[in-house]
Order: structure tokens, then sequence, then C-alpha cells
């Protein structure tokens, strides 16, 4: 299997899983869940470039990070869902 290494200051996501939600005995299908907004870094780019000068990105890999509801790229890669984001699209990075 191919993996992905984003560029400049992207950062591959993998949403967090969603259990299946019951209400009653009714299946909520998943056209009508809210897409998660967190999930764990698996890839990160180098960095950016501001002044011609390389920027590191904040977060790394093994990160759990909060994105926007409609940030990034959504993309299937070896059976699991995926999201490429900018760094700006982060939101904060949830720590224990």
């Amino acid at each position: 299997m191919a993996s992905i290494k984003p560029l400049g200051d992207r950062v591959v996501v993998e949403p967090k899983n969603e259990s299946e939600e019951k209400i009653g005995s009714i299946i909520v299908p998943d056209t009508a869940k809210e897409k998660p907004q967190e999930g764990k870094v698996i890839a990160a780019g180098q960095g950016r470039y501001e002044d011609g000068k390389l920027v590191p990105l904040e977060v790394k890999v093994g990160d759990t990070v909060l994105y926007g509801k409609y940030s990034g790229t959504e993309i299937k890669q070896g059976g699991k869902d995926l999201l490429i984001i900018r760094e700006s699209d982060i939101l904060g990075v949830v720590t224990n």
C-alpha cells in the first residue's frame, strides 16, 4: 500500500471513529450523522516558507487535533477515510 506524504503546511488526519448511534430501536444512518471534528495526525509536511525561511509545523505525527467542520479534502487510503488539511485549519491540539 502506498503512503501519503503531504506537501508544505498540510497534514493528513485520520478522523476519530464515531460509534454507531441508536435512538431507541432506530439506527441513525451515516448520512444523518455530523462529521467528526477531532482526529489523529498520521503524516505531516515539512512546513511553510515565510520570507524565504522554512517555518516548521506546530503539530506532529501522533497529535490529536481539532479542526473545522468543513476543512480539508476527504480521501480514501487503504480502506480508511482520511482528511488532508492545512495547518491553519487546525483549531487546536488536544492534550491530556
